[in-house]
């Protein structure tokens, strides 16, 4: 049987602003992180990632993947689901879950205070403050309706006119490795669904394992434009607020050791999380197909 295209959201690290004000919305009223475990136990990560927004787009992701369930259901399930289904997605997509999950799979030990003091340095300037915001707003942008789309065609008007900012959008995603972290962390993630969806009782017949790679890698290629092109357009929104020298001050820290580390981190962690959601989802979709939700 053909699977249905999951794709976990793109990840993105870490895309400034389509409108000033929606970047200050943002920072007064979302960058504020609940109690978690890193309040005790590592209260300077903690602090860094709450310079960062982190929490906050943590959210946004948790919104993402429950805004998603009617497309499960419509492509497993059709008018099967309802509010039950939809309780069920919110349920593993809570906000709570997803930080503990994130911070559980965080590789503190890589996270050397040095590294720290560094990063941090750079999100208590102003610029970085701006980048920090505008990165959650240009993330809570892309989730309304035409954003995304619109987005996407200014990127390619632009690298059509071979815009200077195309330019250096490329490289960050180069230096980053963005392309490669998102399209593997979908990959994986997809894979955790289909596991999950035959653990969950979904098919009459077991699934071989080789059946279930060879459809998770069929969808790579389709994975990776659309990748792409999200990187461009979220980008796109997310630094047009930025000078051509803030980007290039911007892509210089990435391209630290300091930043290197933290990008590790954070796929690391977030390919741990959402393993473990799609695997979640993938058993409680099985019994929705089975029969046993109704």
């Amino acid at each position: 049987m053909r699977f249905p295209l999951i794709l976990a959201a793109p990840l993105a690290l870490w895309p400034v602003l389509a409108t000033p004000a929606l970047a200050q919305t943002s920072n007064d009223a979302q960058l504020i992180a609940p109690e978690t475990r890193l309040a005790e136990t590592a209260p300077e990560i903690r602090t860094l990632l709450e310079d960062m927004g982190f929490y906050a787009v943590l959210e946004v992701m948790a919104a993402e993947g429950t805004d998603a369930a009617p497309d499960v259901e419509a492509d497993m399930f059709p008018g099967r689901g309802g509010s039950a289904w939809a309780a069920v997605v919110s349920n593993i997509y809570a906000t709570d879950r997803i930080v503990a999950d994130f911070e559980a799979a965080l590789p503190l030990e890589m996270l050397t205070p040095e590294i720290v003091a560094e990063l941090q340095a750079f999100y208590d300037t102003e610029l970085g403050a701006r980048v920090a915001a505008g990165e959650l707003a240009a993330r809570q942008s892309l989730m309304e309706p035409g954003i995304e789309e619109g987005a996407e065609e200014l990127a390619r008007q632009r690298a059509e006119q071979d815009h200077p900012r195309i330019g250096l959008l490329t490289e960050f995603i180069a230096v980053n490795d963005l392309v490669e972290h998102n399209v593997s962390g979908a990959l994986n993630s997809n894979f955790a669904f289909y596991r999950g969806l035959s653990d969950g009782g979904a098919f009459a017949a077991e699934i071989p394992e080789q059946l279930m790679l060879a459809e998770v890698w069929a969808q790579e290629a389709e994975i990776r434009t659309e990748t792409t092109e999200w990187l461009y357009a979220y980008q796109t929104l997310a630094y047009e607020d930025l000078s051509d020298e803030e980007m290039r001050a911007y892509i210089d820290l990435t391209a630290t050791e300091a930043g290197q580390v933290l990008n590790t981190v954070l796929f690391r962690a977030f390919a741990e999380m959402f393993d473990a959601i799609s695997y979640d989802l993938g058993v409680a979709a099985a019994h929705f197909i089975s029969g046993e939700e109704t």
